[in-house]
C-alpha cells in the first residue's frame, strides 16, 4: 500500500515538473478582451486593477454584474463598464488585425511598414500564418526582470522576493522565442536580443538550448545576443 502511494505521488511530480533550465511551466499571463461582450459565466477583471485578478460573472442585472472573485470567493458588484472579459494563457482567442491609421510619406516608393500594437505573443501568432520561415531579422528588447513596476508581468508575478522569479521570466520568454524561431528564415537570418546583467546568464542558457548549434556573438554593453542561423557551430565574444 505504501509503495503504491509513493508511486502515485512520484507520477504526479513527474507530470508537474520539467527539470532543466525552465524547470517550472508557469501560466500566469492573462489578456484583456475589450471587444468581447461580458455575459453570465464570463471571466473578467477590473479595468483599473490587475488583469490576473479574475472574477466570474454570476448574474447581470441591467448595467451591473455580480461577480465572484476567484482568489477569495468574495462576491462584488461592478458596473459593466468597469470590467473587461479576459482570457488566460493557452485559451484560444483568435486574434485579428484591425487597421487604425495609415501614414504615406513616399507615395512613389514600393516600400511599406506595418506597426502592430498588441501583446507580443498574440502578434507573433498572427505573423506565423503568413511569414513562417520568411523573416530575415528579429530584434527584441524584453523586460530585464529588475522588479520595475511599469510592466504587468512584473507587477503581478515577479519581484525580488520571489524564489521563482527567474524561472517565471524564462517561461515567459520561452513561449515567445519559440514563435520567433518559427518565423526566422532557417537558411540565413539573425535574432538580436538585448538584456542586462539581471538575466543575461539565464537568457543565454535558454537561447543556447533553443538555438543549439547556431553562430552566437555577444556584444558587451547592454548584453546583446546575436544568433545567426546560417553558420552553425561558431561562437565569438566581443566588446562594442
Amino acid at each position: 500500500m505504501i509503495i503504491e502511494r509513493i508511486l502515485l505521488e512520484t507520477d504526479k511530480l513527474i507530470k508537474q515538473k520539467k527539470f532543466g533550465l525552465v524547470f517550472e511551466e508557469h501560466l500566469p499571463e492573462c489578456t484583456p478582451l475589450y471587444d468581447v461582450p461580458v455575459h453570465i459565466g464570463s471571466k473578467v477583471a477590473r479595468k483599473t486593477g490587475y488583469v490576473s485578478d479574475i472574477y466570474t460573472v454570476l448574474r447581470i442585472d441591467s448595467n451591473e454584474a455580480l461577480c465572484d472573485r476567484r482568489e477569495t470567493h468574495e462576491q462584488e458588484t461592478f458596473c459593466l463598464d468597469e470590467i473587461v472579459a479576459v482570457a488566460e494563457f493557452g485559451e484560444p482567442i483568435y486574434p485579428t488585425l484591425t487597421p487604425i491609421d495609415t501614414v504615406e510619406n513616399a507615395p512613389d516608393s514600393d516600400l511599406w511598414h506595418t506597426l502592430i500594437e498588441a501583446d507580443n505573443y498574440h502578434a507573433l501568432q498572427l505573423l506565423e500564418y503568413l511569414y513562417t520561415g520568411k523573416v530575415d531579422c528579429i530584434y527584441i528588447d524584453p523586460p530585464y526582470n529588475t522588479g520595475a513596476k511599469d510592466w504587468k508581468y512584473n507587477n503581478d508575478y515577479v519581484d525580488a522576493s520571489d524564489a521563482y522569479r527567474h524561472s517565471k521570466w524564462l517561461s515567459m520568454m520561452e513561449k515567445r522565442l519559440r514563435l520567433a524561431k518559427k518565423l526566422l528564415n532557417p537558411a540565413d537570418s539573425v535574432l538580436i536580443v538585448t538584456i542586462d546583467e539581471k538575466e543575461y546568464l539565464h537568457l543565454g542558457c535558454l537561447l543556447e538550448e533553443m538555438f543549439s548549434g547556431e553562430k552566437i556573438q555577444m556584444v558587451e554593453r547592454r548584453w546583446t545576443y546575436l544568433y545567426h542561423l546560417a553558420n552553425a557551430g561558431e561562437y565569438s565574444k566581443g566588446q562594442k
